[in-house]
């Protein structure tokens, strides 16, 4: 019976995941992300057929779940700069191997 609850359980996550990483340009922006913090226009500058309402609202929902944080730079001039979350990071990891598999098979 435990099995039982514990596979239900992980189908859940993963089910969850999948409708995390299903969205249009969410992958793309992780990856965009993974080597180094970026302004708004510099996301939208790597992918350019992402319209900047959709930009925004992805990086707001992976904010949201914990995978992008929003930075305030205070210098002069003041600006925003996103970055990936430890959790964010360990996801770009693991899409990286999607992306190895797809320049493989695709």
């Amino acid at each position: 019976m435990d099995t039982v609850k514990n596979s239900d359980k992980i189908c859940e996550k993963v089910e969850h995941v999948h409708e995390i990483i299903s969205k249009k340009w969410v992958s793309s922006i992780i990856h965009t992300l993974m080597e180094e913090p970026k302004r708004f226009s510099e996301i939208h500058g790597y992918i350019p057929d992402l319209s900047k309402r959709v930009l925004n609202e992805r990086v707001k929902d992976l904010e949201n779940l914990g995978i992008v944080i929003r930075n305030v730079i205070t210098d002069r001039p003041i600006r925003t700069e996103y970055s990936l979350t430890r959790k964010g990071i360990e996801l770009g990891r693991a899409l990286k191997g999607l992306e190895d598999w797809a320049n493989k098979w695709v």
